[in-house]
């Protein structure tokens, strides 16, 4: 039997109500060897008092060592083994803008991008255009035009879009045409197995036909695609957890991926305080609530360390608007670690903190790397966070006699 039928047969119905609050990114480093990281530094008042009384460790989003990407490192938030339920950034993005994928189409996230004269890429990001921006972009490479096959390309936020390939027999066994870093060229995609060689010389067809539309259209004169995907098919959170699961969130990759596991997809605007109000108005209505909160994540990547520590500190001031509906079990969490000093993901175990009448408290009283990493809860995998809130929201049963 595995994980998801252990906890089906294990799962029972209540009335508690359960918080996910994931900060994207969260986990960092000092600016100097032994120097704190951003949560460290941040001033965050609320948090540490509600550590007070709550259970504290580290986890690993996949296994010690790997860095993990958004997509698995939330699915295994989520409960779900992300190396067995693996999903591509493209088809999370497709979902995510609410594109309705149907079986046999291929879906690859874009980010438009800027080259030099030389072809050598400068910004992966195009300098972050705006969605307005990307939207009028997208609407001319629609126009691509290749044999038998239907395309969209629809604007996903800012520089990020999502391309839909709908066709015959495509595979999304292909490898990724961004290098995910800067003074190289884009790559030639390639397939990665004998029956995606016709696909690869579409896409690769695709891309070519778009850098020629987009030539003149600095910063954004190129697209990169990477996590080509199928629509994935998973157990659904309702089945296996016997929940009636809400997702809060402003960025429509992880709407993407919180739909794929059956939760409803709340609207809600874009600020952290608009967020919590979204919980404060439904909280009647659901079991579990997954809120996201992007800009910790973001802020990582650009290397701008204080702006990452703003955002922990925002949310810290708002806190009380989750706290104060006294959800029975409330858990904080990163889906990875996106250090500042690294601009980028990282393997880094990240900080966890689990509330709940039934944990068991530790003497950590600050929620921060150096001090969560000495928390009842020790170092342990994202996967087992799922298990942990329903257990302490008593919705598991004994296994075995």
């Amino acid at each position: 039997m595995d994980r998801l039928n252990l906890i089906k047969d294990l799962s029972v119905t209540n009335n508690t109500k359960m918080v996910l609050l994931v900060l994207d990114g969260l986990g960092g480093l000092g600016l100097e060897a032994g120097g704190k990281t951003e949560l460290e530094t941040a001033n965050t008042p609320n948090i540490d008092l509600l550590a007070e009384s709550a259970a504290l460790g580290m986890t690993d989003p996949i296994m010690a060592g790997i860095t993990a990407g958004s997509g698995p490192a939330h699915l295994a938030l989520f409960g779900y083994d992300p190396i067995k339920y693996a999903i591509g950034r493209g088809a999370l993005g497709a979902a995510g803008i609410g594109f309705n994928m149907q079986e046999n189409d291929l879906a690859a996230r874009i980010n438009f991008a800027t080259v030099d004269n030389d072809g050598l890429i400068t910004d992966r990001r195009a300098g972050r255009i705006a969605t307005n921006e990307s939207s009028q972009l997208c609407e001319l490479l629609e126009k691509v035009e290749i044999k038998n096959i239907e395309i969209f390309v629809k604007s996903v936020k800012e520089h990020r879009a999502v391309v839909i390939f709908r066709g015959s027999e495509l595979s999304d066994k292909l490898s990724d045409s961004d290098p995910q870093k800067t003074g190289v060229q884009s790559k030639e995609v390639v397939a990665l197995d004998e029956c995606a060689e016709t696909t690869a010389i579409l896409v690769n067809e695709f891309i070519h036909k778009a850098q020629n539309i987009l030539a003149d259209k600095y910063p954004a004169n190129a697209i990169l695609l990477r996590g080509f995907a199928k629509k994935p098919g998973l157990s659904q959170m309702k089945d296996v957890y016997k929940l009636h699961a809400a997702a809060i969130a402003a960025y429509p990759m992880y709407k993407g991926l919180a739909q794929f596991v059956g939760m409803e997809i709340l609207p809600t605007g874009g600020s952290i305080r608009e967020e919590f109000e979204t919980l404060r108005t439904n909280f009647n209505r659901f079991d579990f609530f997954f809120i996201h909160i992007k800009a910790t994540d973001s802020s990582g990547e650009d290397g701008d360390f204080d702006r990452k520590v703003s955002v922990i500190e925002e949310v810290d001031k708002n806190l009380a608007l989750i706290t104060d509906l006294k959800p029975d079990v409330l858990a904080i969490a990163g889906d990875h670690s996106t250090p500042a000093f690294l601009k980028s993901h990282s393997w880094h175990p990240v900080p966890f903190l689990l509330h709940s009448k039934y944990c068991r408290p530790d003497d950590v009283k600050h929620f921060g790397e150096t001090s969560c990493s000495r928390g009842g809860l020790g170092k342990f995998p994202a996967l087992d966070i799922m298990s942990l809130m329903m257990a302490n929201s008593l919705r598991l049963t004994k296994y075995g006699a």
